[in-house]
Order: structure tokens, then sequence, then C-alpha cells
């Protein structure tokens, strides 16, 4: 967020600035969404709703289900929330109590981690490196000590847009199941993959919860909405939850969420556009030496390895966006104890502005003594 303020201020100050570093897409909600919003406020009165999400918007989610993944999920098991980052808020305080220990990949999303300290968890990084494709495994959790009272997962993963594949998501949650494990699952870049499409863990075990949201695949970011499929035990602590503290997910944003289920589409047209990026990237990095990337199997971002200039990507950063306009992501942020050596580039948006933005990297990094 420091990152995007920066940004902020050199735009204000009429610099030149090409931003990589903020995770999300670059287009407007679909061309639905914003037309059923328009009508929704000359025609509805945008009051409170029902705290779980209005009963349209719930079967709508379930029916995208079993349409296009194929799992057929009861409404009342899908709870819609104030973005994913509410979920992941109803799904932390229903599942784990004070002094539970929660699991997480290290990279990772770094609110994970920080929700999960303000709510009293402690909260071990599994070191999730290319040995094992940046995704946890069976064996680590095999190693622990004890099992933990919950397992978060994410496929395709921010920073790194790697996935866990079918097989070993069947495994993992077998061993969750198995263990007394909460597995709490990430699934917000669903939709957003490369070659092979992502699996939800409701697949293989409906005492999962999985965490989705209109953010990125449905380009909806700004609208605060997401939704959560929770299993029947936590329903009603999910009910309570979003009734004391939201009251209701935001009126307008579930009304014209609705409609985005019509813009599939324009969405894959998205998808295309991302791809296109994606092979450009990916395809002149090594070039100008960043040639130790994660696999970017999914969403939308290459986390690259530049140890070989620095072990302070927070500093590395800053220069860069100060010296020559390009904005990326510090590693630091999603690997508090190895993101020194990473950062991670957002590849949503104009292609052409990503490569001029490789360009001025390598001519910079050419520039700069290898450690």
């Amino acid at each position: 967020m420091r990152v995007i303020d920066a940004v902020v201020r050199r735009r204000q100050a009429g610099q030149f600035v090409i931003d990589m570093s903020a995770g999300q897409p670059s287009t407007a909600a679909p061309s639905t969404v914003r037309a059923a919003a328009k009508r929704a406020l000359d025609t509805d009165r945008i009051g409170y709703t029902n705290a779980l999400g209005i009963p349209p918007l719930r079967e709508a989610i379930a029916r995208h289900y079993r349409d296009f993944v194929g799992l057929d999920i009861d409404p009342r098991n899908v709870a819609v929330t104030t973005g994913s980052s509410g979920g992941f808020l109803y799904s932390f305080i229903a599942s784990f109590d004070v002094g539970d220990t929660v699991a997480m990949a290290r990279p990772g999303y770094p609110a994970y981690r920080n929700m999960l300290a303000a709510l009293g968890c402690e909260v071990v990084e599994l070191p999730c490196g290319p040995q094992t494709r940046f995704q946890p495994t069976v064996a680590q959790l095999d190693a622990l000590d004890e099992p933990p009272a919950g397992l978060i997962i994410a496929s395709p993963a921010n920073p790194t847009g790697t996935m866990v594949m079918p097989d070993e998501l069947a495994a993992i949650t077998a061993w969750c199941d198995e263990h007394g494990t909460r597995l709490v699952s990430d699934e917000i870049y669903h939709g957003i993959t490369y070659g092979t499409a992502a699996t939800s863990a409701w697949r293989s075990s409906r005492r999962s919860i999985v965490v989705n949201s209109f953010s990125k695949y449905f380009s909806m970011t700004g609208w605060r909405i997401g939704w959560l499929l929770v299993p029947d035990e936590l329903l009603d602590a999910v009910d309570r939850l979003a009734g004391n503290f939201t009251i209701c997910p935001p009126a307008l944003s579930q009304l014209a969420a609705v409609a985005s289920f019509d813009a599939y589409d324009e969405l894959d047209a998205n998808v295309a556009r991302y791809a296109d990026n994606r092979r450009r990237l990916l395809e002149q990095l090594p070039s100008i030496g960043l040639d130790r990337l994660a696999p970017a199997d999914g969403a939308f971002y290459a986390y690259a390895d530049v140890s070989r200039w620095t072990d302070d990507s927070l500093g590395f950063a800053a220069r860069l966006l100060d010296e020559v306009g390009v904005a990326v992501a510090p590693g630091v942020d999603f690997d508090p104890l190895d993101g020194g050596r990473f950062i991670r580039m957002c590849f949503a948006g104009d292609g052409d502005e990503i490569e001029q933005a490789v360009d001025l990297m390598g001519a910079w990094l050419a520039r700069q003594p290898i450690r």
C-alpha cells in the first residue's frame, strides 16, 4: 500500500510512472454490472439486506458453481461478504480460538498473517520455494510437531501465481479432514488460469471453507463484494458474525453483482489479455537477467528472484520507482524472512506499457552492481 501511495504522489506531481505493483485488474467492472448498478440506483431503496446476502445473488453464485465448475452447491451454504477480506475475517473467527495454531505458505498474502495475529492466533509459516512450486505439501504438514487448528492455501496464489494441482489438493484436504484441521481455501483467482483450470477444495471436502471474490476474475475490486462456501456446522456462526460486524454486504454491489454472471464473454476477454501480457513478460524478463521466476500458473503476477542485486526488496523497489518510474511490489511484504530477495510484478495492465517497463528495468538493472 505504501508503494501505491508513492505511485499516487508521482501521478499528482505529473511524473512518469508505470504501475506494476497493485494486484488488481486494470479494467472496469463488466458492462452488465455497471448497467445493473444504474438501474438499481433508480429503482431500489439500497437499504439493508440479509446478513449473508440477497437470495438472488446467493442463488446466482450456486448456479455458477453448477454450470461452470461442476459442483452442486446449496445456496444456503453461500455467504456473501464485504470482499474476500470480510470472508477471511468471518472464517477465522468462526473456526479458530485465541491461541490456536494456523499454518500458511511463505510467501503468501500478508493479510492472512496479520488478521490471524490480531485475533490472537499463532501463525506457522511453511517455507515454500521452487522445490515445492511455492505451495505447501502433505510432507510439510506431516513434519509439524502437531496438526494445526487450521491451514490456509491459495491456488492460484498471491504473490506467485502457482497452483496446487488436483491430486495434491485432494491429498491436502484428506490430511486436514483426518487430523481435524480446518482448511481455508483462497480461490479468489479462479477463472484466471493459463492452461489448467483451478480446482475447488469443495470438490474434495465440504468441511473446508472456500473464500472467493468478485474482485479479480469479475474485475470488481472497489465494489467490495465476495463470498464464502460455508460448511453446515459454521453457517450459524458466520451469520451471527456478519450481522454484528457489517450488518450486510454493500447492497448496491450485491444487486449489481448478480449481473456479473451474464458477462462471461467480456470477462474471458480480460483473461485472454492477461495471458498475452504473461507471455510477453515471461519471454522478456530472462533477457534482462530476471530468469528465476515462480511458475505463473494463474492470477496475474510474476514473482522474480532479484538476489543477484539485492537482499533489500523494499529499498530496491523504492529506487526503481524513484529512478525510472516503474512500480513493483517488494517481496518482503509476502515473505518477512526471504522476501528481501524477491519482487512481484502485476501484468494485469496494458501490454505495451509492460514491455516498456521491462525495457526500463533492463537498462536500470544493467547499471546496478552485482552482489
